[in-house]
């Protein structure tokens, strides 16, 4: 499903029909990019982010970027099959009140700060400016689920067994991460005079500085913290799950990934940085996960290791409207007939939730089609009920 467009000194491989002009205008960034290496690969969800476009991959040698990382690092996906084959809507409806009463959902933070042996550690050899500044913050934000695209859904799945999966990220010590040695790649890219036009968005930080090294660590701390705080919020969403059935059920073990981080890698015979910016790891012993928007359908993959995405695929379906534009366009009475016409318990109530509709969404289906050489789909999953901020 790949095609190659030769617009830039690296190669761009995208595996989708047609790119919107801003995230193309990216794409080519990234390909004049002196440090990038080999090619730009662009998965079947992409669209125009910051600096670097959402569904996007690139790897570098010497540098990393924080703008290809994003502003949520480690934003990712986690999944749980039980062994419970039905819920009742009432039971449902009482499931999400639970879980909403233990989750807190937007700008909300837990009152108290949680058990503070489910932080990661904060590495002493280096100063992490950022992550300590933040921490006592990040300990009553630890297993809350942020708003905008994220979500806790209870899911039925092709296997015939319900599912529970979430979706969130670092809340605001990813952020403070992101912005802080953002602003530091700028300002030390201006002072070196920096062939890459400041207007590009794609500030570099140099491996072996300590800039960069402070980055890198700031980095993996706010990627285990997202996970620990889905994995927090995935307990909690079970024992709602358990506390309105009145008994217990059988879990196998969670799935995990992130698709918002850089990771020292090894392609084409040489050691890169793989930048993955809304791009899940996708290699053969991978067992990913593919969201759908809301009220569509999410996918449960294994990886085929393609080395031409460089082992990787989408993290989702992709925006193909901005969040206002979404709003101010959608048909609010259509977008909720849509969603309870299939029985699914929604989160749409006004338009300004509008920005999270279906329809503000590509086409999963068509999404999954296009990435056949990059995933095998192993549970199709239905939307049963979904919470939201």
């Amino acid at each position: 499903m790949v095609k190659e467009v030769l617009t830039g000194k690296l190669p761009i491989k995208m595996w989708l029909d047609d790119v919107e002009d801003g995230a193309m205008e990216q794409a080519v960034n990234l390909a004049n990019f002196p440090y990038a290496f080999r090619h730009i690969a662009l998965m079947p969800d992409c669209h125009q982010g910051f600096g670097m476009p959402i569904g996007g991959i690139m790897a570098t040698r010497e540098v990393i970027v924080p703008n290809a990382v994003g502003v949520d690092i480690g934003c990712g996906m986690c999944a749980v099959q039980t062994d419970v084959r039905e819920i009742s809507t009432v039971h449902l409806r009482k499931i999400l009140e639970v879980i909403r009463s233990r989750i807190p959902l937007g700008h909300n933070h837990h009152k108290k700060s949680q058990n503070r042996s489910l932080m990661p550690e904060v590495s002493d050899d280096l100063p992490m400016t950022v992550v300590r500044r933040e921490y006592e913050s990040a300990t009553r934000q630890l297993g809350t689920l942020g708003g905008g695209n994220h979500f806790i859904e209870i899911q039925k799945g092709s296997d015939g067994l319900i599912w529970v999966m979430v979706h969130s990220g670092s809340r605001n010590v990813g952020k403070q991460v992101a912005d802080h040695y953002n602003r530091i790649a700028t300002r030390l890219n201006d002072q070196m005079k920096s062939p890459v036009p400041r207007a590009h968005q794609l500030a570099y930080l140099q491996l072996d500085s300590e800039e960069g090294k402070q980055y890198i660590a700031e980095m993996r701390f706010c990627v285990k913290f997202a996970y620990a705080s889905r994995k927090l919020m995935m307990e909690r969403a079970l024992g709602a799950m358990e506390s309105i059935l009145g008994k217990p059920f059988n879990c196998a073990p969670m799935i995990n990934i992130a698709h918002n981080y850089a990771a020292f890698e090894r392609h084409f015979d040489q050691d890169v940085v793989v930048h993955r910016k809304g791009a899940t790891k996708a290699t053969k012993d991978t067992t990913g996960i593919i969201p759908g928007s809301q009220g569509t359908n999410s996918y449960i993959v294994k990886g085929k290791g393609n080395r031409d995405s460089f082992e990787s695929c989408s993290h989702g379906a992709g925006r193909t409207m901005g969040r206002k534009h979404a709003i101010k366009t959608l048909n609010l009475h259509d977008e909720v007939r849509k969603l309870e016409s299939k029985g699914i318990l929604h989160a749409i109530r006004s338009q300004r939730d509008l920005e999270e509709a279906s329809s503000a969404y590509k086409d999963i289906i068509k999404v999954m089609e296009l990435q056949k050489d990059l995933v095998d789909i192993l549970v199709e999953l239905s939307p049963m009920a979904v919470v939201k901020a």
